[in-house]
């Protein structure tokens, strides 16, 4: 988008002479309509516009003539366009990124311009706003509400809905604090420049494997034009430091980055590198961002003044105005894929808009994803490779524990091998992590008088058992209920039970074991913001934690010199179920957290505890045979015509009726038609058959590459009637099968 001219030459060919033009409004309930430029208003394809519909004015944009294919409206019956906002418009490589986003993926142009304009400043002036924080006086008339409202707020800053929200109270308590006194009015301003990153600010010494993945990357900055890169390193190899070189060359040309992370909890680390080697933070965009900060960074990201930009997948659509590399760190993660709403994979959509936009694209990860492996294969993509860590710091050693053979107590999950190396661990002062992927205390609660399970009663998934916030709370609709005194079923009181472990669990029983370890849970529930992320890693290199105990969340992209220790407390948890990815994510997953280990100059150690210690994944990880397992992987994944081999899609059907999505299911799978070369499995129930009060049907559809599902499968829904009270959604590569 560096070709984009101030939006007061901005004319993207010329008008027709009716001066009709085609507005993509952002709501999804009515598709592009068709409007006329008054007299004197000059504006093309990318221009942000407010139009009137009905009695209303809606934003939109003017897009290209040539997209849709409707009829167009007799020009008497048009109406005028009303303002042509104060915005950078889109350009024509973002648009045609919408135009492939709503095409591929099944959804409407409007859903994916909501993305883009994410953020007020798209349809607001310059200048300032008014934000609130404590004064630190407490009034006299204090109220629940209120007194929730004030510990809620210590320290915390924001408009009045947003105070509101982060309390969990009205509007109006929060309005009557400010009356009373106990908040004050901060004048901000919206469009205060950022700090400009330095490119040779803390330069580094690369190694010569570093060198020279990253002169590949730094020439290909330089001379533009789209490539992929799959950069490939082990952990701890400073791959990191090895596309700040990249960075470094675009921000000496004045271009702009965007930098993907999949966890927000990832941010903080990240922040404090980056400011080590340029000098200053980068701009951020995450959903944690107050308004006035979303549009502070919205504007800067539109006018070309942020440099770099670090954020979550919704980054990827924001308005650059001179984009010259993106990088997806963690690449093979799954979070990269929006489970609702636009079903997209953002690694994906960063190659598609390298593409579109004609700039580099770098895929960095440890243990790259296999699609991304196969099209290195193919020369698609270029591979760079960073084959050992950085420094003196050595690979760590993993061994396997059977089970079966060296089992923990009853009702303890800690094997004794693994017990006495975290007790060695606390001895010398170095630091340890068990790695479990189960939030909570206890997937699953139970009355042991009459067996009652605890299920959500809007999903058709168990209540997990939080017991450090004492609540039993569903993962898959936020659903919350604190823990009954007594059975809803049998009445007994004193009968409920916990089954199974999670990372709180794990927790009790370090501490029950080793009661002078000092530990810390880290989950998504713990590290639910930046600041949170920012005080756990603070924590964890002053010395402060022996033992962390955590999720995926903390399996990759923390740096602790002082951990040696790894232990995975049930590597079998990932292989059960029919999961297309199950066998890769876990290995990912394992690898990732073996990685953490040994990063510094004192040897590394893990240890795997399974039931199965023949599996082809154990097997792999423990032989450090990478290359073989996702060797055999692929020829898996090859013999069934599974992606990359073959193409999957899911399509969704729910209903608040259960017979109403059973019928409108069966008359999907009776429209399907027959095509060489693809099949139609279903409909059936999906695994998750009830998601926040919805009942759900599936059909999935299996296709060879060269068949085009998505015109097949636009026209196959097309085809079929459904009640308004219907929803029916296409999830095109699928990575959850729920």
């Amino acid at each position: 988008m560096g070709d984009v001219p101030h939006l007061s030459a901005y004319i993207d060919g010329m008008n027709p002479p009716t001066n009709r033009v085609r507005v993509v409004l952002l709501t999804q309930a009515i598709g592009p309509l068709d409007y006329r430029l008054p007299a004197g208003m000059e504006a093309g394809p990318g221009c942000v516009v407010m139009v009137p519909l009905g009695p209303r004015k809606l934003p939109g944009v003017i897009w290209d003539d040539d997209v849709f294919g409707d009829q167009a409206v007799d020009a008497s019956k048009l109406r005028p366009v009303l303002e042509l906002l104060d915005c950078p418009p889109l350009g024509h490589g973002l648009r045609r990124l919408v135009n492939w986003v709503a095409d591929y993926y099944l959804t409407s142009h409007a859903a994916v311009l909501r993305m883009v304009l994410a953020s007020s400043a798209a349809f607001t002036v310059s200048g300032t706003i008014i934000e609130y924080r404590r004064t630190g006086f407490e009034p006299a008339r204090l109220t629940p509400q209120r007194a929730a409202a004030l510990d809620a707020l210590e320290g915390a800053q924001g408009l009045v809905r947003e105070l509101a929200a982060e309390a969990g109270v009205s509007d109006a308590v929060i309005r009557g604090l400010i009356k009373a006194g106990a908040f004050e009015p901060v004048t901000i301003s919206v469009d205060s420049p950022l700090p400009e990153p330095l490119a040779d600010f803390g330069a580094p010494k690369l190694n010569d494997a570093q060198m020279v993945a990253a002169d590949a990357m730094v020439t290909a900055v330089r001379s533009g034009g789209f490539d992929t890169f799959v950069l490939d390193g082990v952990t701890g190899s400073g791959k990191t430091e090895t596309y700040f070189e990249a960075v470094a060359e675009a921000i000496r040309l004045g271009k702009q980055v965007l930098v993907l992370l999949p966890e927000i909890a990832l941010t903080a680390p990240f922040l404090a590198r980056f400011e080590a080697r340029f000098g200053v933070e980068p701009a951020v965009w995450h959903s944690n961002l107050r308004s006035t900060q979303r549009r502070r960074v919205w504007r800067a990201v539109a006018d070309g003044s942020a440099k770099v930009l670090v954020g979550a997948r919704s980054a990827l659509f924001l308005p650059f105005a001179n984009l010259r590399l993106i990088i997806v760190d963690e690449a093979h993660e799954s979070s990269f894929k929006q489970e609702d709403g636009v079903r997209y994979h953002a690694r994906d959509v960063a190659v598609m808009r390298g593409r579109f936009e004609g700039f580099p694209v770098v895929l960095a990860s440890a243990t790259p994803a296999l699609e991304s492996r196969h099209m290195v294969t193919i020369g698609r993509y270029k591979g760079l490779e960073i084959p050992s860590r950085f420094g003196a710091a050595k690979m760590p050693e993993i061994k396997a524990i059977d089970l079966t053979l060296d089992a923990p107590e009853r009702q303890h999950w800690i094997a004794p091998t693994l017990l006495k190396a975290l007790e060695e661990r606390v001895e010398r002062g170095e630091q340890s992590l068990l790695f479990l992927n189960r939030r909570g205390f206890a997937p699953l609660t139970l009355c042991r008088t009459c067996g009652h399970r605890f299920q959500c009663p809007n999903c058709t998934s168990w209540m997990v058992e939080h017991r450090l916030v004492r609540r039993l709370a569903c993962h898959h609709c936020g659903h919350v209920m604190p823990p009954p005194e007594e059975c809803p079923e049998c009445g007994e009181s004193d009968t409920l039970v916990a089954c199974g472990p999670g990372v709180e669990r794990i927790c009790d029983e370090v501490n029950r074991l080793l009661p002078d370890a000092r530990t810390i849970v880290a989950t998504s529930d713990t590290l639910w913001s930046p600041e949170k992320a920012a005080e756990f890693v603070s924590r964890v290199e002053n010395k402060a934690v022996d033992i962390i105990i955590g999720t995926q969340l903390v399996t990759k992209g923390y740096h602790f010199p002082e951990l040696t220790l790894v232990g995975v407390i049930d590597a079998d948890l990932g292989l059960e179920g029919g999961d297309l990815r199950a066998a890769e994510r876990t290995f990912q997953q394992i690898a990732q957290a073996a990685g953490r280990a040994g990063r510094g100059e004192k040897p590394g150690e893990v240890f795997i505890q399974t039931r199965n210690p023949n599996h082809p994944v154990i097997a792999a990880l423990v032989a450090g045979d990478r290359d073989a397992f996702y060797d055999a992987e692929t020829e898996q994944r090859k013999s069934a015509g599974a992606p990359p081999f073959g193409r999957f899609a899911a399509i969704i059907i729910s209903s608040e009726d259960e017979r109403e999505a059973i019928e409108a299911a069966r008359a999907v799978g009776g429209a399907a038609p027959q095509v060489d070369g693809m099949y139609v499995y279903g409909p059936a129930p999906a695994p998750l058959a009830m998601l926040r009060g919805r009942y759900r049907q599936r059909l999935l559809v299996h296709a060879q590459r060269s068949v085009e599902v998505q015109t097949i499968i636009r026209e196959w829904l097309g085809s079929v009637h459904f009640p308004r009270s219907v929803r029916v959604g296409v999830d095109v590569d699928p990575y959850s099968f729920l």
